[in-house]
């Protein structure tokens, strides 16, 4: 987890591409966690979550996915 750096679309971010699973999992709901109702977080990763999207669909999350030119997902997640 990083230490709120500034994105143009929300200070908090999960930057996962590097971490082995389960970290990045663990890293995104402890930060989901500190959300307020409205805020929004991003996660970034070299590979598409499939098995988060349904957890996050189970607990009534938003989210949109981009896929980068570099290959990172961009996975913004609203609270």
């Amino acid at each position: 987890m990083t230490d709120t750096p500034l994105h143009a679309k929300t200070p908090h971010v999960v930057d996962a591409r590097f971490m082995e699973p389960p970290e990045p999992f663990v890293q995104t709901m402890e930060m989901l966690d500190t959300l307020q109702p409205g805020e929004k977080m991003l996660l970034l990763l070299y590979r598409e979550p499939h098995p988060l999207y349904q957890v996050l669909t189970r607990n009534g999350h938003a989210y949109s996915t981009e896929l980068l030119p570099d290959g990172t997902f961009e996975i913004l997640i609203s609270r």
